[in-house]
This record gives structure tokens, sequence and C-alpha cells, in this order.
């Protein structure tokens, strides 16, 4: 499908106002494209697996506007001008123009593809489906996962953290519980080193077919690896559906915040000797972190990191 786009060249001061403006005329849901960085607050809510470098940030911005092929982009734009001009009047726009263009429908997921290239984590290989698995690395342990809407391809610094601890505590036929799984891949390590079943959790629905392709790009049968889409801190079922008293690890790559919320509810699916991994924990969520861990009644085992980020490993004595 084909779509008109009416973007306006701003700067970033001036993109709430515009935004808000526009809607007076019927244009909502503007796509907005400036070079401004992510502040650490940011940061900490979104975990960015794989984002290209971008621009100095110049100040400038563009509004994108996306109207069906039928709409009157004449009248609409002249209609946008005006409001423009009027806001120009009181507070600084920038350039301020309006350019009109035409775009197909993009392929947003496959974009990525340009970005996300095969790399090692110890000696865990991870590799797209798209790409040849080189000579050399085929005696590595190979996982195949792709980027998509759910997070988790293993290029984070939390991802790697974990699998890390993952590898190093894992013993053949533990029960593994993976809170926020995204793509899976936490899991995937434990069953591909020798876990005997994995039990999964998160919020988000796009989990469900990341989790889908995965575990088949990774010749996984789904009865090893059960998934629920729901809140283990606050949703019965979903306490239920985890179980009590039954696994042998729990991994956890979420933000600080919710993992004081979620370890005394975790706590309640180990067993006794249970090793608890948790990550998405910035350096100076550290001590945060382990108070709730030993509030909890579990064992700080070792706190390792890489980069800003920190992983947390404790046990249930």
């Amino acid at each position: 499908m084909k779509w008109n786009c009416l973007s306006i060249t701003t700067i970033e001061d001036a993109e709430d106002m515009i935004i808000s403006t526009m809607e007076d005329i019927g244009l909502e849901g503007a796509e907005i494209k400036d070079k401004r960085p992510l502040t650490e607050d940011e940061k900490q809510q979104m975990f960015v697996d794989i984002l290209p470098e971008g621009e100095p940030d110049d100040g400038t911005a563009v509004l994108n506007f996306y109207l069906d092929e039928d709409a009157d982009l004449e009248a609409i734009k002249k209609a946008a001008m005006e409001k423009l001009e009027w806001l120009r009047s009181f507070m600084e726009i920038g350039e301020g123009t309006i350019t009109v263009s035409q775009t197909e429908d993009q392929d947003w997921i496959n974009n990525w593809k340009q970005y996300f290239h095969q790399f090692s984590v110890d000696d865990i290989l991870i590799a797209p489906s798209w790409e040849e698995v080189s000579e050399e690395d085929k005696d590595k342990l190979v996982l195949h996962i792709d980027p998509g809407t759910a997070f988790g391809t293993g290029m984070h610094e939390t991802t790697q953290l974990v699998i890390r601890q993952v590898v190093k505590y894992i013993k053949p036929g533990f029960e593994v519980l993976d809170v926020g799984t995204g793509s899976g891949i936490l899991g995937i390590v434990a069953l591909k080193k020798g876990a005997a079943h994995v039990k999964a959790t998160d919020l988000d629905p796009c989990t469900i077919n990341a989790v889908k392709e995965n575990l088949a790009s990774n010749d996984i049968p789904d009865d090893r690896f059960e998934l629920r889409i729901g809140n283990l801190i606050d949703d019965q079922e979903t306490k239920d559906f985890a179980g009590y008293d039954r696994y042998d690890m729990v991994t956890a790559n979420i933000l600080a915040g919710v993992l004081v919320m979620l370890t005394p509810e975790v706590v309640r699916h180990m067993k006794k000797g249970a090793v608890y991994i948790t990550s998405g924990i910035l350096d100076s969520k550290e001590k945060e972190v382990t108070d709730a861990v030993k509030a909890a009644g579990l064992t700080v085992l070792e706190v390792t990191r890489q980069g800003e980020w920190v992983s947390v490993t404790a046990r249930k004595d």
C-alpha cells in the first residue's frame, strides 16, 4: 500500500507544539525524526539490542504525518502552512517548511538486517538465519536468533551478562524459569546447555511469535519451552502457571526497579539451592538490587559487570 507523507522541517524545541497544533486539522500520529540522544532514564526504560550510530545533534527535526492515498493533499498542506505561520508569529520553529511525498509500506523488521550480524559470546555463536556460519565457527554452540519485535538478540550487554552466568551455573536436567523472556534467547541457551525444560513469562504478546520462530530455528520442540503472557509479580494465574518450589534456575533480564518487586515472588518458585540470575541493572542501581535479593533471603554469589551494566547472581539456601 502507498501512503502520502506530509513532512514538516522544524527544530526539536518546537516538536510538541507543532504536533499538538496539527491535531486541529486532523493530522495525528507524527513520526519524529531528530538527532537528540537518549537520556539516561530513556536508556533504562528500553534495552537497545541493535542501534546504528547517530549523527551529531544539530537541533533540527522532521515530523512526518502519513495520509491515505486519496487524501486532499493541497488542502491539508495549505491548512498546515497556515498553522505554522501562526506558530511562527510567537515562537521559533526553525525552517518551518512542508514537503509532500509518497512512500510504500516498509518491512520494518527486515530493515534491521543491515545492522545485525553474527557475533560470539565466549564459545557461543549467535547468528541470524540469513547468514552462513563460517567453517572456523562451526565447532561453537550456534544459536540462530533473528531480530524482531521482542527484545533479546544477545547483542546487548545485559543479555550477554546473563548468558555467561547461565552457562556457568547450568547443569543437565535443570528446570528453568525465564521471567521477561523476550526473544527466548536465555531459555534457548539453557536448553542447549542441558536444561530439561523452560517455562517463561513476558508482558508483550509479540513474544509469542518471536519465541516460536526462534525455537524452530534452533530445532527445539515446543513442549520443552512453555510461555505465558502475564505478570509474575501480581497475576495469580501466571504464578500458578510457573508453579512453586520447582526451579533449579531463574533468569530475569529486566530493569532494576522491576527486579526489586519481582525478587520476593521469585523465591516462592525456586527449589532450595536454586540459582537466581538477574541483569538489566545499571551500575548505579546495583545496591538497590543486591539489598532486595538479600532481603528476600537469598545469598549473593557474585556480581558481574559489562560496560555500565551489572548482573547479580544469587542462591536460595
